[in-house]
C-alpha cells in the first residue's frame, strides 16, 4: 500500500518570488540530493515532509491516486505561476514490476526553482490553518570536491554479455521477440560522505539538453523525455538507435547520416514510436507525431529522436500518461510483455530504477518526467552502480551491441575521473 511521512496530515505551499543568482545545486543537499535540473533552470528539494511508496505491478496508477488525495487535500498559495512552484513531489519508479526496490513520490520541505529570470522558494509544512510562511531561501553551500573513481564490470563480464545478446539474437530471429533491450551494470565505490552534487554538476555541463536528476539515491542525465506536461497540453521525445560521434566534422557527418539510413535502427526507432503512440491514445484528444525521425546530436551519441505532441483528456494527469508508456520500447523491447520476459529470465541483475521514471509533479498534475538512462544508484556506504543497455534485434552484432553499451556508461564514468 502507498505510505506517507504524514499519514492524514493536510499540506500546505506558499511560493514566492525571490531576489538569487545563486546556482541552484548549492541549495541542494550534498547527501541527498532532490534535483531536476536543465541548463540551470529547474527544481531542488530540500528535506522531506511526505513521502509516498509503493511496489508491484499497479505501483504508478497506486501512486497517482495518492497523490492526487494528497494534492486534493493541501492548501496551496503560489504566487510565481512557473513549472516546478506550488506543491511538488520528486518521484522515482522501478522499471520491473517484480523489482524489489520501492518507487517513490517524495515532497520536499523546501523547494527552490528557477525559470529563466525567475526564482522562487517554496516552503511545504503541515497545514496549521493559517500560519504564515518564513519564505527566505536556504542556505546555499559551495559544492565539495568531485569524487573520483572507476567503474569495472559487476553482473556481467563483457564476453558474457556479448554471450548474452548472441543468444537473444537467436532467439528473436526464431521469432519469440520482435526486440529486446538487454542491460548490464558497472559497478564503483566512493567515499560514503562525498558531496554528491558534484557529480551532478559534472553531469549538468557535460550534457546540458538533458535533465539532470537526483531522487532517492538515483542520480542521472537522462536525454529521453518520457513526457512534459503543462497546462493539460504534453509532449514527449523518443529516442532509439544511435551512433558514436565521430572523431572531427567529417567523422562526426558521416556518423550521423550513417544512423539516418540504417534500416536496423530505424526499425528500432519505429517500434519504440509505435509503442508511445498506442499508449498515449486512450488519455488524449488528439496525438501527433512527425513521419520521419530527426538525428539528435549529444556530447557522446547522435540518437534518432521523433518528438510527440499531446492534448489531455479532461481528467488525464502526468502521471497517468508515465503509466501508460512506462516501459516504452525504447527501454524493454517489442511485443512488450515478450521483451519482459525475457529481460526477467536473462538479465542477472534486478534494474531497480534504471529505465524506469523519474521526474517531478505538481498540484494540478503537471510535471516532467525522463526516463531513468546514463544514471547510477549511489547506496549510503558510497557504492555506486551504474547501468547502460542496448536494443537488440534480428540483425544485431554482438560487439556492436557490447560498444554502444560502453558509450552509454560514458556520462557517468566521465563524471567520475
Amino acid at each position: 500500500m502507498p505510505s506517507s511521512a504524514s499519514p492524514g496530515a493536510a499540506l500546505r505551499a506558499v511560493s514566492e518570488p525571490v531576489d538569487d543568482a545563486t546556482a541552484l545545486l548549492e541549495y541542494a543537499s550534498a547527501a541527498h540530493p532532490l534535483v531536476a535540473l536543465r541548463r540551470g533552470d529547474g527544481i531542488v528539494g530540500i528535506g522531506e515532509i511526505a513521502r509516498i511508496t509503493v511496489t508491484g505491478p499497479d505501483r504508478l496508477a497506486r501512486a497517482a491516486a495518492a497523490w492526487r488525495e494528497l494534492a486534493a487535500a493541501a492548501r496551496v498559495d503560489d504566487a510565481v505561476h512557473q513549472p516546478g512552484s506550488g506543491l511538488v513531489a520528486f518521484g522515482a519508479f522501478a522499471f520491473a514490476d517484480t523489482s524489489a526496490v520501492e518507487s517513490v513520490l517524495i515532497v520536499p520541505e523546501i523547494v527552490v526553482g528557477r525559470r529563466g529570470p525567475v526564482t522562487w522558494v517554496t516552503r511545504i509544512t503541515s497545514d496549521d490553518g493559517g500560519r504564515d510562511l518564513e519564505l527566505a531561501p536556504p542556505v546555499a553551500t559551495r559544492l565539495g570536491a568531485r569524487p573520483r573513481a572507476t567503474l569495472a564490470a559487476a553482473s556481467l563480464t563483457r564476453q558474457e554479455y556479448v554471450a548474452l545478446v548472441r543468444d537473444v539474437v537467436t532467439r528473436i530471429r526464431s521469432g519469440e521477440v520482435e526486440k529486446v533491450v538487454m542491460a548490464r551494470d558497472a559497478r564503483a565505490s566512493i567515499p560514503a560522505d562525498a558531496d554528491r552534487r558534484a557529480l551532478l554538476q559534472e553531469l549538468a555541463e557535460a550534457y546540458p539538453d538533458t535533465l539532470t536528476f537526483a531522487v532517492d539515491g538515483l542520480v542521472g542525465a537522462s536525454p529521453e523525455t518520457l513526457v512534459s506536461v503543462h497546462a493539460r497540453e504534453a509532449s514527449a521525445r523518443v529516442l532509439a538507435g544511435s551512433r558514436a560521434r565521430g572523431a572531427g566534422a567529417t567523422d562526426d557527418a558521416a556518423a550521423a547520416t550513417a544512423l539516418a539510413t540504417s534500416t536496423k535502427d530505424l526499425d528500432e526507432h519505429a517500434f519504440a514510436v509505435q509503442s508511445v503512440l498506442r499508449a498515449l491514445r486512450p488519455h488524449a484528444r488528439a496525438v501527433t507525431a512527425s513521419e520521419s525521425p530527426f538525428t539528435l546530436k549529444l556530447a557522446n551519441l547522435w540518437h534518432l529522436a521523433t518528438d510527440v505532441e499531446v492534448e489531455l483528456s479532461e481528467d488525464a494527469s502526468g502521471l497517468d500518461l508515465v503509466a501508460a508508456l512506462h516501459p516504452t520500447a525504447a527501454v524493454a523491447g517489442s511485443p512488450t510483455a515478450d521483451a519482459l520476459r525475457l529481460i526477467a529470465e536473462l538479465e542477472p541483475f534486478d534494474r531497480g530504477r534504471y529505465a524506469g521514471p523519474v521526474g517531478w509533479i505538481d498540484q494540478d498534475g503537471d510535471g516532467e518526467w525522463v526516463i531513468a538512462l546514463r544514471c547510477a544508484r549511489i547506496d549510503d556506504d558510497g557504492t555506486l552502480t551504474a547501468y547502460a543497455g542496448a536494443g537488440i534485434v534480428a540483425d544485431s552484432d554482438p560487439e556492436s551491441e557490447l560498444a554502444e553499451t560502453r558509450m552509454k556508461f560514458r556520462p557517468i564514468a566521465d563524471a567520475l575521473r
